[in-house]
């Protein structure tokens, strides 16, 4: 296919988004949640600790990216500090895998998974600057949401069925908790599939790493100089101080923190909406029912996330942006007409044609608008407001729905679905907001 004509450097980082997606969807998303909530099923508010430490991860990483990617912006720093979170995630990652098996001791596994989210979301902020050192303006929008693309259908697609093998197909073949497997008899109890799954995770995320690491070196960024940390926070202050120089900056980050509010919460509150909106999906039940339903978002969302490459040949990124932003409010409304099982597979397939397509856009679009010899500073800011969309939208649709559940006492098919329909203001002012900054970017002197 001509449109996925890229060059080695550019190949290498769309791969490394095939590479960190396994981490997204097995410790972040989906499975590492499920193995919390087996091991907590009788702890009194685990699930209280999980939301802080969660949020508290989110925190972190979104005080230190401004500061981290001021002094990355110095030529030869942005790889080493790459490498640092890098190794950081894989080794946390790793030591997931060998958490006691034993829930008496269930906070255990929060160290190693509290560190390696902080691994991962660093590595973020600086792979996601490297998008201008690893292509042109003119192909940004096609590597991005072709790196979104594999993402879905390698980092997240094959980790996730490999997952379900584990979790859900081998332990129907054990007997007496033993596996009969090459004339040997394995034993294997319920926590033994969720330990290969993680260090398969840090495996599958270092092995596709590789071509990143060695292919994608630094282009941009200033001359290094004395006292880098000191004058890094002398820039910073800077830039904030000569905000009005960068309005189209500004004025997109803020409206992306809106609208990217909206899509981080759908992602991170399917499952509870699901439990909660659908009587036939259960805690107990969760996993069988919904796995094969968020599979199949990341398969579709691979085909989307290519159409949107190929479109954005033809549409400016402003305007895939907001039919991209449009979907997403459709999808808040649809929310609050969810009962069946099925209408969570309709709801899941319009979720695919558009996650990849508005987060790779997104990245393209700011990408384009930030100073090149800049790019990790503003990218810092970027991760800063994405993640304090992480904090914020879960606490949105949970306020309302409690508002909802003292209001009218509980409702069939639940209240979240009155929370997830508030996320519709924000889908509605992020694209206001969007409106203000492209106008700001086309006006005389921006």
């Amino acid at each position: 296919m001509a449109f996925m004509n890229f060059d080695r450097k550019e190949w290498s980082y769309i791969f490394y988004d095939w590479a960190e997606s396994c981490f997204t969807v097995i410790v972040s998303a989906f499975i590492f949640p499920m193995l919390y909530g087996l091991l907590t099923k009788e702890i009194a508010g685990a699930n209280s600790l999980y939301g802080f430490l969660v949020s508290a991860v989110s925190l972190s990483v979104a005080v230190l990216s401004p500061i981290l990617g001021t002094v990355a912006d110095y030529r030869g720093y942005k790889k080493r500090f790459f490498m640092v979170f890098f190794a950081m995630g894989i080794f946390f990652t790793f030591l997931i895998g060998f958490y006691p098996a034993d829930p008496e001791f269930w906070w255990i596994v929060l160290v190693p998974y509290t560190l390696a989210s902080i691994g991962y979301a660093g590595t973020n902020v600086f792979y996601d600057s490297f998008i201008v050192d690893a292509t042109t303006d003119a192909n940004m929008d096609r590597v991005s949401t072709t790196g979104y693309a594999f993402g879905y259908i390698g980092g997240s697609t094959i980790p996730l069925i490999l997952a379900i093998v584990l979790l859900q197909v081998i332990p129907g073949m054990t007997v007496d908790g033993r596996l009969a497997l090459f004339g040997l008899s394995i034993p294997y109890d319920a926590y033994t599939g969720f330990r290969i799954t993680f260090v398969m995770t840090a495996v599958w995320w270092l092995l596709f790493a590789l071509p990143f690491i060695r292919n994608v070196p630094q282009v941009h960024g200033i001359e290094p100089e004395p006292q880098p940390v000191r004058k890094a926070f002398a820039r910073l202050g800077r830039t904030f101080a000569d905000a009005k120089r960068y309005k189209p900056v500004f004025l997109f980050l803020a409206a992306y923190f809106l609208y990217i509010d909206g899509v981080h919460t759908i992602i991170s509150m399917a499952v509870p909406f699901a439990t909660d909106a659908i009587e036939a999906v259960t805690a107990d039940n969760a996993t069988a029912v919904l796995l094969p339903i968020l599979l199949a978002i990341q398969v579709m969302a691979f085909f989307f996330a290519l159409l949107f490459a190929r479109l954005s040949r033809f549409f400016r990124t402003r305007t895939l942006l907001f039919v991209t932003i449009a979907v997403y409010a459709v999808i808040a409304v649809f929310g609050l007409f969810i009962g069946e099982v099925w209408h969570f597979w309709v709801l899941g397939m319009m979720v695919a044609t558009s996650q990849g397509a508005i987060q790779s856009l997104s990245r393209s679009h700011f990408g384009k608008l930030v100073p090149k010899d800049m790019a990790n500073e503003f990218f810092g800011f970027y991760t800063v407001f994405g993640r304090f969309a992480s904090v914020l939208g879960p606490a949105l649709v949970g306020g309302i729905s409690l508002l909802v559940l003292n209001a009218t006492g509980p409702l069939p098919g639940g209240t979240m679905r009155y929370g997830v329909l508030s996320l519709v203001i924000l889908f509605i002012a992020g694209a206001a907001l969007f409106r203000v900054s492209e106008k700001a970017a086309a006006s005389p002197g921006a």
